[in-house]
């Protein structure tokens, strides 16, 4: 089957480094690895390109720089436009079509339901978030109708939608009834690539060299594994914003006794104040910030870790959060707030200590007891690893998303690896099918 990946949203590169990025890297990869051969429409691609990535067709629309905020929308909806019939002239082509237009839901677009519409081919919408009242709260809209408008198209052109959480998905129902088919399929977490450490369950090990595992290796006291010859790794990886909750760790912290270190992977715009904030509670020689890192990067990362935190704060929570799955297929024992979508991944499975996200003091406890008890922190490690293989694969993602389409059940209960292996080897995509090469064309 060919594959239109159409990705509007200026914010999220397909080779980027941040969870946006991740997740259209891991659906088009899964995608290909399920035998379907797709091609990607954006505005952004950014340069941290996967070696296994490096053949994908991408075809991506420049957004003009330099406009105030309500010139960006406006180009955004002409961009739409651009992008849906740089789609349809391409599927025109001698040895061109599309089976399949697959979109990522962004504000102003309209193009997967045009294009849907032009070659009489379903369109499959990915919601991620309630964009219209995300984007009023957090970043400001000008042409609020506008987008409303295209969301509203958009939906009602799809033949399917698929959220992230059951949060978004009552969103779609209640601002938009009578859509036909709105379905739940959480994150997943590529369990091939994302791996444990060799000496069990967790970290370290052979690891794939990447400068993100040395450089947190390097602050381990003789290079080797947690507890032989250093400190209790504690580790966070994640964009720095409010809504991750990196503040409530650093917190936390403060509180612990013991040999332990915090390793601090990512980078945003509450990265200053969190590096003050660990200097005013004297945690500087404690943690660590490693910035951003590339994708490739980051299963070497985890690889470094003994216990691995997602500490969200209290309040709504309609993310799938895919660090929380990258943990479980590291085989980490995670600690992670009860909110949101959270507890249904995790509770019952013996794989994490579920905390209250408006209580920093639990988040201690909970970091102590994994600190002071190695055989607690490998007996959930392996429960870890083993709910990500049995659930959370993205190949068994990828599968309910495109079950309508393709008529398969879409669920291999036996894990990622059955899954590829009942799927078509990859499509090498440097093979002559579509005639084309990676483009650029640019709005004025």
């Amino acid at each position: 089957m060919r594959i239109a990946y159409v990705l509007l949203d200026p914010g999220i590169g397909v080779f980027g480094t941040k969870g946006a990025s991740v997740h259209v890297q891991e659906v088009v990869r899964t995608f290909r690895t399920l035998g379907h051969e797709v091609s990607v429409f954006c505005t952004r691609t950014d340069d941290d390109v996967p070696a296994d990535l490096a053949d994908l067709d991408v075809t991506r629309l420049e957004v003009p720089r330099g406009l105030d905020r309500s010139q960006r929308e406006i180009a955004l909806l002409r961009l739409s436009d651009m992008l849906a019939d740089l789609v349809t002239d391409t599927a025109a082509a001698p040895g061109q079509g599309f089976d399949l237009v697959y979109e990522r839901y962004s504000l102003f677009s309209t193009a997967g339901a045009r294009i849907g519409q032009r070659l009489d081919v379903p369109l499959i919408m990915e919601v991620n978030a309630p964009l219209l009242d995300e984007q009023r709260t957090h970043r400001g809209l000008v042409h609020a109708e506008h987008a409303a408008r295209a969301t509203a198209a958009s939906f009602a052109g799809a033949a399917r939608i698929v959220c992230v959480s059951e949060l978004v998905a009552d969103w779609v129902r209640t601002d938009y009834p009578g859509l036909d088919d709105v379905s739940v399929v959480p994150n997943g977490v590529n369990t091939q690539r994302i791996t444990p450490r060799s000496d069990h369950g967790r970290l370290g090990g052979e690891g794939c060299g990447s400068p993100s595992g040395d450089a947190i290796r390097e602050d381990r006291p003789g290079g080797g594994p947690a507890n032989v010859h250093g400190p209790v790794r504690i580790g966070f990886v994640g964009t720095l914003k409010p809504w991750h909750g990196t503040d409530r760790l650093i917190a936390a912290c403060a509180g612990l006794v013991g040999d332990f270190h915090v390793d601090i992977v990512g980078h945003g715009p509450e990265s200053e104040a969190l590096e003050n904030r660990v200097r005013t509670l004297g945690l500087d020689g404690r943690v660590h910030f490693h910035g951003a890192i590339a994708p490739e990067a980051v299963p070497e990362a985890l690889r470094e870790f003994d216990i691995a935190v997602a500490p969200y704060p209290a309040g709504e929570n309609y993310f799938s959060p895919l660090k929380v799955y990258e943990y479980l297929a590291a085989g980490l024992p995670v600690v992670a707030s009860s909110v949101g979508a959270i507890p249904g991944v995790l509770a019952g499975t013996g794989a994490a200590i579920l905390t209250d996200p408006a209580d920093t003091a639990d988040l201690t406890r909970a970091l102590q007891r994994l600190i002071d008890d190695a055989e607690l922190r490998t007996t959930m490690g392996a429960r870890a690893r083993a709910e990500a293989l049995t659930r959370h694969s993205w190949t068994r993602r990828c599968q309910q998303i495109l079950a309508p389409v393709t008529g398969t059940a879409g669920d291999t209960a036996a894990g990622e690896t059955a899954a590829v292996d009942a799927g078509a080897a990859p499509i090498d995509m440097r093979m002559p099918v579509s005639g084309r090469h990676p483009a650029s064309a640019v709005i004025s």
